[in-house]
């Protein structure tokens, strides 16, 4: 092949209209997926549906080839690219022989296609990139997260735990009232039990109130602190985390899209050091001339 040959095919394949083009023919392929989830549709459109799908196979297999010779002479730095790597994976799996007898696998391997959208967008680069990114961070706010859950969760079962066993019975209970209290559903309600005792503001279930008591004060203290740090702060970190990871993410891309110079522009470089050099070594020569 000649040089020309992949110099063209590069050009193609990083060009925007065909960028374009791939980013429509995934957005095809969503729906072509979402209409498989309508038995009447499939019933009535079958044939056409498979037909459909099957060009698209055909046209993300062709662009794998054309990336690939986009490489020549090298096409193996095409796996270079771990969203090269995505894309190949998804395409050959499609083209197993046989798959077509696990229809929910073959299913599968057409909805992960959508996420190939993920590499013809940046900005969702970033994105995901960004969160990758996080994942160590948020690891250790989790891990703080999940010992404040625990030790609210042991407080409210030796406070709460007899006048309301229905959110505070046991250790696992608590722990599952406390995370939905994260999501801050229904944590009033909890709150109004602990407060006015589950004889006047009834539990769920009623017959579990057997030894009602009041606890204004207590009930307060412990709803509104879990509230502020379970949500405001925890959560709050967890966005902080996830932006500035966001903003490293945009600055690596920005830095490894920065044009480098070319061949020329690095010759025009090194002369003129060189010429630098030689002036700088001229004047030190004239200094230690004597003078006539």
């Amino acid at each position: 092949m000649s040089n020309s040959a992949p110099n063209a095919l590069a050009r193609l394949v990083e060009s925007v209209q065909f960028n374009r083009f791939v980013t429509a023919i995934i957005l095809f392929a969503a729906v072509l997926v979402g209409l498989e989830t309508y038995p009447a549709l499939m019933e009535r459109y079958g044939p056409t549906l498979y037909m459909l799908n099957n060009l698209v196979l055909t046209i993300f297999t062709i662009e794998v080839v054309l990336r690939m010779g986009a490489e020549w002479p090298r096409p193996l730095r095409y796996f270079r690219n771990g969203w090269n790597v995505f894309d190949f994976t998804i395409v050959a799996l499609s083209l197993l022989p046989g798959l077509g007898a696990y229809a929910l696998a073959a299913r599968l391997l057409r909805l992960l296609r959508v996420l190939r959208l993920i590499r013809t967008l940046p900005d969702l680069q970033i994105i995901l990139g960004a969160l990758l990114r996080s994942i160590p961070s948020i690891g250790y706010v989790l891990v703080l997260m999940l010992l404040l859950l625990y030790v609210y969760a042991v407080a409210g079962v030796f406070l709460f735990g007899a006048n309301d066993p229905f959110h505070f019975g046991s250790l696992h209970t608590a722990l599952l009232t406390l995370f939905s209290i994260l999501t801050l559903e229904g944590w009033v309600d909890v709150l109004h039990i602990q407060y006015f005792g589950c004889e006047r503001f009834e539990l769920p279930d009623p017959a579990l109130c057997t030894q009602p008591i009041a606890q204004p004060l207590v009930a307060v203290g412990y709803m509104v602190s879990f509230v502020l740090l379970g949500t405001l702060v925890f959560l709050n970190l967890l966005v902080g985390i996830v932006v500035n990871s966001m903003d490293e993410m945009r600055k690596s891309l920005q830095e490894s899209k920065s044009p480098m110079p070319t061949s020329l522009e690095r010759q025009l470089l090194e002369v003129q050091a060189r010429l630098s050099e030689a002036q700088a070594l001229l004047e030190s020569l004239s200094k230690q001339r004597p003078s006539a």
